[in-house]
């Protein structure tokens, strides 16, 4: 009886151990999951490969084919007939994932296809469609943190930023980088520009070379593979860069100093999850991923990588971090 009791008991303490360690996960982390038998399609406004924006995109969705057994079918626009891949990605699918600004007749398209639930990342419709969810990210709070280190680690008082383009996404991560900057000194001279394309690295080298002509000595790309152009750029004049969209660190860690993530990849990842085990709630609103909820921060490379950020900004960092989660530090945004 004795032994009955202990095998019991052990079973318990097994089974406990199993159910804790599920129920306190970061966005994107997986859990036991049922396979699911939906059908995706993942469509781009551009092509993959920016290793950033597009890219964290297609990691999230690789994430659903192989835990849950989604199919996904990925289609890239290479920046043209974004309406018409639209309606081929519906289709063919149960669900369709659009990332990019350039698939705003969404708002028509998808009462089409009533059948098909949508995703629209980056963007929102100007009113709520029943089977819309549309992601959109707090990239103005980790722009904050990213042009606060910027600020701390220019040596000449002036820092930069690569815009893709002149819109509000865009000036949205640049108006947050600016407070930043200032919070940490407000002597400190932030200078832009854009490159007015996102797949263009020649173009970004040419727009980091003319910032670092003004003296800027770390500057932030926020323009897709056009950025790759900004670290090439820092690798040849001797400045620092900073990262957009994914840890990009490990592209050169001589140069890039840090990213300002946004978590593309996690938030497709955690909302279809969610649609496969059954609840829909999040379509027809606007979901707005932030510092918050762990979708939107600073990553710093893997641990063996070159750290040219000194500690104690990395600690003051992440005390205005939680003052931003907390409200006590507002952010200014375009939004």
């Amino acid at each position: 009886m004795k032994k009955f009791v202990s095998l019991f008991l052990a079973l318990v303490l097994m089974l406990a151990l199993f159910v804790g360690c599920d129920g306190d996960k970061k966005p994107g982390e997986t859990g036991a999951a049922q396979k699911s038998d939906l059908k995706l399609a993942l469509v781009v406004a551009g092509q993959f490969g920016d290793r950033s924006f597009y890219d964290s995109s297609k990691d999230g969705v690789d994430r659903l084919a192989k835990d849950l057994g989604i199919q996904v079918t990925k289609i890239e626009c290479n920046n043209d007939g974004h309406d018409a891949q639209m309606k081929n990605a519906a289709d063919k699918a149960d669900v369709v994932v659009c990332v990019g600004w350039e698939f705003y007749n969404i708002e028509e398209i998808a009462p089409q296809y009533p059948n098909v639930k949508w995703i629209w990342i980056d963007n929102a419709t100007s009113k709520p469609v029943a089977n819309v969810l549309n992601i959109t990210y707090a990239q103005n709070e980790g722009s904050f943190l990213a042009g606060y280190i910027a600020a701390a680690m220019s040596k000449t008082g002036v820092v930069g930023a690569v815009g893709g383009e002149d819109q509000d996404v865009i000036n949205d991560f640049i108006v947050g980088y600016k407070q930043g900057a200032a919070a940490y000194d407000a002597k400190v001279k932030v200078v832009t520009n854009y490159a007015d394309t996102y797949d263009d690295p020649a173009k970004g080298k040419e727009c980091a070379f003319a910032l670092n002509d003004q003296k800027a000595d770390v500057i932030f790309q926020i323009a897709s593979a056009t950025g790759d152009g900004v670290f090439e750029a820092a690798k040849e004049r001797g400045f620092y860069a900073i990262g957009v969209d994914s840890d990009q660190k490990y592209i050169n860690p001589d140069v890039i100093i840090c990213s300002m993530k946004k978590e593309v990849g996690n938030s497709i990842y955690d909302a279809v999850k969610a649609l496969a085990e059954g609840d829909a709630s999040r379509w027809g609103t606007t979901w707005v991923a932030d510092m918050s909820s762990g979708y939107v921060g600073i990553g710093y490379g893997d641990a063996g990588m070159t750290q040219q950020i000194p500690d104690e900004v990395k600690t003051a960092v992440e005390e205005m971090a939680k003052k931003i989660i907390s409200g006590e530090i507002k952010v200014d945004t375009t939004r």
